[in-house]
């Protein structure tokens, strides 16, 4: 599961880092009305999107932009932890995993 650490939350924006532990997969999922903006700040980081596929590999100082209403997911490929900055906004935050 996810570490997280809150740097500034709004009820339209959050900004949190992200630490995904080694070899870990998040759910695909989407949010209904947030866009993710995903900077990679250790490790490597791959972000797969749907709609269509579409798969980035992120390293270090490297960023994706996720549009809302998009299916992703996002995978560690690193046998330590890897850490990214995530913004969210402008809208009411879900989180709408999908089977």
């Amino acid at each position: 599961m996810q570490e997280t650490e809150i740097i500034a939350k709004t009820e339209g924006l959050q900004v949190r880092i992200m630490i995904l532990a080694s070899r870990e997969i998040a759910a695909w999922h989407y949010h209904t009305q947030v866009t993710d903006d995903i900077f990679c700040l250790s490790g490597k980081i791959i972000v797969r999107m749907q709609e269509p596929d579409e798969e980035i590999h992120l390293s270090p100082g490297e960023r994706v932009r996720v549009k809302s209403g998009r299916i992703h997911q996002l995978e560690n490929l690193e046998e330590t932890k890897s850490t990214y900055l995530l913004v969210q906004g402008i809208g009411k935050y879900d989180f709408n995993v999908v089977a």
